[in-house]
């Protein structure tokens, strides 16, 4: 396939790197390159680690490129952007790193752009979204490599009984929690404001009252009217009448939220697919519906995407640019998310996901793929503001909170973040 490497030598040739050039000039299999990988673990067990995924890729492509080893260190997620933050300011970054974020490295020109590495249909493949998610001033660092959206999720059972059907809008979902409490569920609906993911349980409710953590422009708007008035219906029409359960939000992470959901005492609760195959382990009854809006379905989705990233300093784009070929392949794509029920960073696999019967479930998320809305992932600023939300967040809705005080808080301090990167 055809690569792209006019970007590589003019950078090269521009900031006299020639070591950047190292492993190019020849077929990937041309010489003994060792490349380096460190990647997070979506498993939860050593039978499903990500650790014994890569091993099976890489020995398969091993074998096809007798002149490349690929080693893979897998960390949990707990662990791995600290360790390769290590690994860079120690002078030892990897080829490659598979985390949650590319900007800070993008911004110091650590990184290849993906136009060094990728072949044209390889790059053409990811999903648009992703692809403009992944660009800082239109180049593209961060190549997507796994994705998710949400929906809401209800349990089927609870609403049976009650004689409720799935909310469309605020109004409605409000309504049918207070019948859910009163017929004595633990959490009609569970917020988990939490310090774990909070970030995301705000966005998608900043998305269905119209707005988001940015303007139209890309600057931080987190304290605007819209927001403000968001944040002010779940304390008062939700939180305050007590139909979230007996965990403040503020306590309350996605885990546990869950956790709770598969034990059938939650009615209602955002979720990613991974809930799926949780209560259906527990003989949960679930059902799945795009996120309410004020006057009906939100018009977009919040959507996550983690990413793949590799480094200039060891300088073995050519390899590096195959390897990352042979991982994007439709097989290997579809065989990653099927292990952990995610959904395809590119168009082929998307498009075969959406075709294979047994993955029916799926398709729900697929079909928010295109009105999906990203975290700012291509801010610097992005890391501490989004850990900010996390600590801070839950007291917009606690019994002594504002959620305007609040929100103003955050914004300034993201504004703040936005002008120190």
């Amino acid at each position: 396939m055809q690569r792209r490497v006019t970007g590589l030598i003019a950078v090269v040739s521009a900031l006299g790197m020639t070591a950047a050039l190292g492993g190019c000039g020849g077929s990937s299999g041309s010489g003994d390159v060792t490349l380096r990988l460190v990647a997070a673990d979506y498993g939860d067990s050593k039978a499903n680690s990500s650790q014994k995924y890569w091993d099976e890729l890489t020995k398969a492509y091993e074998a096809k490129n007798p002149g490349v080893k690929v080693e893979v260190s897998v960390y949990s997620w707990n662990e791995v952007d600290a360790k390769v933050k290590k690994m860079v300011a120690d002078g030892d970054a990897p080829d490659m790193a598979q985390i949650g974020a590319y900007a800070d490295y993008a911004a110091k020109g650590q990184l290849y752009k993906a136009d060094d590495l990728l072949s044209i249909n390889t790059q053409a493949d990811f999903v648009t979204r992703f692809t403009e998610a992944g660009e800082i001033n239109r180049t593209q660092y961060g190549m997507p490599f796994a994705s998710s959206t949400r929906l809401l999720f209800y349990n089927k059972k609870l609403f049976s009984d009650a004689g409720l059907t799935p909310p469309r809008t605020w109004s409605q979902l409000a309504s049918d929690a207070e019948v859910l409490k009163s017929r004595g569920v633990k959490y009609p609906y569970a917020l988990p404001l939490g310090p774990e993911e909070a970030q995301a349980e705000t966005m998608m409710w900043l998305l269905s009252g119209g707005d988001g953590y940015t303007d139209t422009v890309g600057s931080y708007g987190l304290d605007s009217e819209q927001n403000v008035a968001t944040f002010t219906w779940l304390k008062e029409k939700l939180v305050e009448k007590g139909l979230t359960g007996p965990v403040a939000p503020a306590n309350l992470n996605r885990a546990e939220a869950f956790a709770a959901f598969t034990r059938g005492e939650v009615g209602m609760l955002n979720g990613h697919p991974t809930l799926m195959r949780m209560a259906a382990a527990k003989g949960v009854k679930y059902g799945m519906v795009p996120m309410p809006g004020i006057n009906g379905r939100s018009k977009s989705t919040m959507g996550v995407a983690d990413w793949m990233m590799a480094f200039r300093q060891p300088g073995h784009a050519e390899q590096v640019g195959d390897f990352l070929d042979y991982v994007y392949s439709e097989k290997n794509v579809l065989e990653f998310s099927h292990e952990y029920d995610l959904l395809p960073v590119t168009t082929s696999a998307s498009e075969a996901m959406s075709a294979d019967e047994s993955d029916a479930d799926l398709v729900g998320f697929l079909d928010e793929l295109p009105n999906a809305e990203l975290y700012p992932v291509a801010k610097t600023s992005w890391a501490s503001v989004s850990a900010d939300i996390k600590q801070q967040i839950g007291k917009a809705v606690g019994p002594k909170g504002s959620p305007a005080a609040i929100l103003g808080q955050l914004q300034r301090a993201a504004a703040a973040s936005e002008n120190a990167s």
